[in-house]
């Protein structure tokens, strides 16, 4: 066999050197191309030089082919330098790479430490196990002797820092904790109690599973398949034959089958459809989330949890798997809820009357959380978007949809993002999430929109110490399929807190859109109204209802001084930041535009009063009679805090050095002999006073919220009245973030509200009908940047 590839091997050598081209076709190859690119690029420098009328362009321009020039011959050194790297090591190199970079999640920190470490300790030990230390030289002495310090020292540092779940991040002040309180807990039994009903269980399938009996020969009922051609690419391959393999059935037959929990009764009961999100195909993860159906059944709510393991990703998929698949995800639950539709219908069903059709609602998690929204877009649809030849035309009742860490945009119909109309919408997101690292929930939310006269609202959690896997049994803290030990998880919730917070607000959210029971309500407005039955963590929670109207939301033009009601402008004094933009987030863009507001005090001091000559204020001016409100009517805005420079023009162009020849010998003499004055102990204190305050956490911001009506009558209230701006979120999700001291945050909103009725205790003779200006005045916390989006009005 071996004379063989070396007989294979020795003709494909000589028939390359038969077509291999000699050195003087070499040599003219070469002189052509750098005549023929030199001559064209001189005739192109000297042409746009005469365009241009500025001789300097010439000299610019040829100092950058003098770079190129450079750089070729950089790049020719390091090739031959690295050439000169022994092939043993070249090949354990290009293997080792690869081999490093899954169970490190791919990340780079921990892939350049990991070659350097084994590298060094690795040479090291097999010059001492040689034995031959001693015949080195002095230098190669010290530098063995080196590298068996540094690879020990970073292999023990690797230990050390596997060993501990994570590390502690820098303590951060909860705002809303601080006037906690004066907020009473709603008055009712927590949602997260189990119900009066008896919960029973079962399962619905194909039958014939090859690897879950509870889907096959276990199954309580049997359902048919159903055809996903349509909806999905990519099915194909050796993927698609793997696939198909493993599951035995190919895309057109997707089976219909899912866990349910029901109460016991005759009903008819809500009912609930759960998907979860992307995992490994071969490690089902629907049964995670039995935990909020033992708890939905027994308040009298049938729970199914769907299998859709068949769409997630496979390690045969490393030639290329399904391909934005979501969608489909979305169109299999509207084939679920045909089959419940079909079963309340059927005499001969045990769920025969007993689905209450008018009141549906998806939850779904990870891409199953885009997935559900994509379920509601095609269930309005009478044909799909993609192709208007299949029909679909099912208009269920799905009042209300549940998102948990949603991806966004995995899949965009017709090349766009889901908008949704009239319908009701809960996100929850956790901060120490490290799959879904940004909240791309928000960026739905900010496409859901309502009628007017409707009594749809939505609503967005945003939880510290959450990640992405513990909102599923089954997942867990193992946010990256790699080794858990690599992530931070020391912040973290323990699973039963996440899960009780899970089950807290969707409970309360089922119980207010499915079941009416409007004492859940104000929770979405917020989280302190459930401070009895939450674990105490950072909550920020976002909320708007179809009775908002809003005074300025920022997306209807670029003039930063109009706003969205027609006769509603804008005004500024004093600011240092003023601008109107798209609100980004770590990955990506939310998707709506906010104002950003600054002001920086340079010289007051804690326990001064902001002079009024110099005081910030970004106001409100409404031409129009609010004739819409009245006092059981809601001041509303949404704010978040932005951490960039609160006086950006202290630096750069802005800086005024006109005045720099004033520093004259007789000043720097002064300088010079009072830094010779003071004590060292007077430098060190300060050094440690100024590291106490960087390890002390910001105050959270307050400022003042000034309205004032048609005859002149004021109201003053601090923005803590509701509570102060929560400082931005700063979390480290991986372990190698403490090395490279690298926080993760984005702007995540908190919505503010102010019962009108409550204010009007300020000032009893202010006419909330004519209000003419709400000014934003920055009198509390010396230096900020708030970012405000949606200011308006809504019913209590």
């Amino acid at each position: 066999m071996i004379k063989i590839f070396k007989k294979i091997k020795k003709w494909v050598y000589a028939q390359l050197a038969k077509i291999t081209p000699g050195n003087t076709a070499i040599k003219g190859a070469s002189i052509a191309l750098l005549g023929f690119s030199g001559l064209l690029f001189l005739v192109y420098a000297i042409w746009t030089t005469k365009q241009f009328k500025d001789p300097w362009f010439l000299l610019f321009i040829t100092g950058f082919a003098l770079v190129f020039i450079l750089a070729a011959y950089l790049i020719l050194w390091v090739f031959k330098k690295l050439s000169k790297i022994p092939k043993k090591y070249q090949r354990a190199f290009l293997i080792a790479v690869p081999l490093f970079l899954t169970p490190l999640a791919f990340e780079g920190f921990y892939l350049i430490a990991a070659i350097i470490v084994t590298s060094l300790l690795g040479a090291a030990i097999a010059v001492f196990l040689k034995g031959t230390f001693k015949q080195l030289t002095r230098t190669k002495k010290v530098v063995t002797i080196l590298g068996l310090c540094i690879g020990l020292g970073g292999f023990i540092g690797a230990i050390v820092g596997y060993t501990p779940v994570g590390f502690d991040t820098k303590s951060i002040t909860n705002a809303a904790f601080q006037t906690k309180d004066h907020i009473q807990n709603i008055d009712a039994p927590s949602p997260s109690e189990k119900g009066p009903y008896t919960v029973k269980t079962l399962t619905y399938g194909s039958g014939k599973d090859l690897h879950r009996p509870e889907f096959a020969e276990d199954v309580t009922v049997k359902t048919d398949s159903v055809n996903g051609v349509p909806f999905l690419d990519n099915w194909k391959g050796f993927a698609g034959w793997y696939r198909e393999k493993f599951l035995g059935f190919d895309a057109k037959s997707l089976p219909i089958n899912g866990y349910v929990w029901y109460p016991e009764g005759d009903g008819p009961f809500p009912l609930v459809l759960t998907v979860h999100g992307n995992h490994m195909m071969q490690d089902f993860s629907d049964i995670g989330y039995g935990y909020l159906g033992e708890l939905l059944a027994s308040r009298g709510i049938i729970f199914a949890s769907v299998d859709e393991n068949f769409l997630n990703a496979s390690w045969s998929d490393i030639t290329g798997g399904l391909d934005e698949e979501n969608d489909a995800r979305g169109w299999i639950l509207l084939e679920h809820l045909r089959t419940w539709h079909t079963w309340n219908n059927d005499n001969n069903s045990q769920f025969y009357k007993k689905v209450d059709t008018t009141k549906l609602a998806l939850i779904g998690h990870s891409r199953g959380g885009e997935a559900v929204a994509h379920a509601a877009l095609l269930n309005k649809m009478p044909s799909y978007y993609d192709d208007a030849t299949i029909p679909l035309d099912y208009n269920y009742d799905i009042q209300s949809i549940v998102a948990i860490a949603p991806v966004d945009g995995q899949y965009e119909p017709g090349d766009a993002r889901t908008a949704l109309k009239d319908i009701n919408y809960f996100v929850l997101h956790g901060a120490q999430d490290a799959d879904v690292s940004s909240f791309a929930g928000s960026k739905q939310y900010e496409r859901i929109t309502f009628s007017d006269s409707t009594d749809y609202f939505k609503s967005g959690i945003y939880i510290q110490g959450a990640n992405h896997g513990q909102f599923n049994t089954s997942w867990g803290d193992n946010d990256v399929g790699a080794f858990t030990k690599l992530l931070n998880n020391k912040p973290l919730l323990s699973g039963e807190d996440q899960r009780k917070i899970a089950e807290v607000y969707i409970s309360a959210f089922l119980e207010t859109t499915l079941k009416d029971n409007t004492k859940y309500k104000p929770l979405f407005t917020d989280a302190r109204k459930g401070k009895d039955w939450l674990p105490e963590t950072i909550y920020l929670n976002q909320y708007e209802d179809a009775s908002f109207e809003a005074l300025a939301s920022f997306d209807e033009d670029f003039n930063v001084h109009t706003a969205t009601a027609n006769t509603t402008t804008i005004s500024s004094e004093n600011v240092s930041v003023w601008r109107e933009q798209e609100i980004k987030l770590k990955w990506g863009e939310k998707g709506s535009r906010a104002a950003y507001v600054g002001w920086h005090y340079k010289d007051l001091e804690e326990g001064d009063t902001v002079p009024d000559s110099i005081k910030a204020r970004y106001t409100i001016h409404v031409a129009d009679t609010l004739k819409t409100i009245d006092s059981t009517s809601v001041f509303t805005f949404s704010m978040a805090e932005s951490t960039e420079s609160s006086d950006p023009k202290s630096k750069g162009k802005w800086v005024n050095t006109d005045n720099k020849e004033e520093d004259t010998d007789e000043a720097e003499e002064d300088d010079e002999s009072s830094e010779e004055d003071a004590s060292n102990e007077e430098g060190e204190n300060e050094d440690e006073e100024k590291e106490d305050e960087e390890d002390k956490p910001k105050e959270p911001i307050d400022f003042s919220i000034q309205m004032t009506d048609a005859s002149g009558e004021e109201i003053h209230f601090p923005l803590s009245h509701f509570s102060a701006l929560q400082r931005e979120l700063k979390v480290r999700i991986w372990k190698s973030q403490f090395i490279t001291n690298d926080d993760q945050s984005e702007n995540v909103f908190q919505t503010f509200s102010y019962p009108l009725e409550d204010l009007l205790k300020f000032n009893a003779s202010f006419d909330i009908n004519t209000i003419q200006k709400i000014a934003f005045v920055f009198d509390k916390t010396f230096e900020g940047v708030i970012v405000v989006d949606d200011i308006g009005f809504r019913n209590q």
